[in-house]
């Protein structure tokens, strides 16, 4: 199925030239917009598989569009809510850990090469964590570093996980990808993913990110718990 994509920028060259590569390659460019108002608008319209959303804007910026595009956008079509795919300038900055709080599915910086944002909209697409295990074990130390106290899981309660959801949880959140996980619990690659996505049902999450600060913010993985 065609990949179909919103691009959200406030300057209208980086816009053109995301989109003529994206149609360049295949992809269906279904909208762009200039500031996050727009882009809630355009990604409840056309319900986007992936956004490509800048942060700071002008009327409303990434953070708060992707917050409300995960609430108010309606899936349809057999489609899922948009993956939304956070695009900065600055490495980990402050910005972006909240965007991923806020259900954002990953992030690439804007001078990321083109074949390498490619591959980000097609993994981000499937559904699969574009968030390697390296990237998640920085996010694992920022967030130690600076916690937000102001934030909350939907449902920190793990009770409802089974004790196989939990031991999946907790190696998510020390920065295991799928397969490792898979060694390490003696089960298929598949098997792993259907816990996982039971996970997030149970817990209302939108990300493999938002998993990880699960597992950190309720005490399920202790800050230089990370494996290597």
């Amino acid at each position: 199925m065609t990949i179909r994509v919103l691009v959200v920028d406030d300057q209208e060259l980086v816009r053109a030239g995301f989109s003529a590569l994206l149609r360049n390659e295949g992809i269906e460019v279904v909208g762009e917009a200039s500031n996050g108002r727009e882009a809630v608008e355009l990604a409840c319209a056309h319900r986007p598989d992936v956004i490509l959303m800048d942060v700071r804007m002008p009327v409303m910026d990434g953070i708060a569009a992707t917050r409300t595009v995960l609430e108010r956008c309606e899936p349809g079509d057999g489609r899922a809510l948009p993956r939304i795919l956070i695009l900065t300038t600055f490495d980990l900055d402050e910005y972006v850990f909240t965007a991923l709080r806020a259900g954002a599915a990953g992030f690439l910086l804007k001078d990321t090469r083109p074949v390498e944002l490619l591959a980000a909209i097609r993994i981000i697409a499937q559904g699969d964590a574009l968030l390697s295990p390296a990237i998640t074990r920085r996010l694992i130390a920022e967030f130690t570093r600076s916690p937000d106290p102001s934030w909350r899981p939907p449902n920190v309660r793990l009770e409802g996980l089974t004790d196989r959801e939990v031991d999946v949880l907790r190696l998510v959140g020390t920065g295991r990808a799928n397969q490792q996980i898979a060694s390490d619990l003696f089960v298929s690659e598949a098997t792993v993913k259907t816990h996982l996505g039971r996970i997030m049902t149970k817990l209302h999450l939108t990300s493999r990110a938002q998993a990880v600060v699960v597992a950190y913010e309720s005490g399920l993985v202790k800050a230089g718990s990370q494996h290597s």
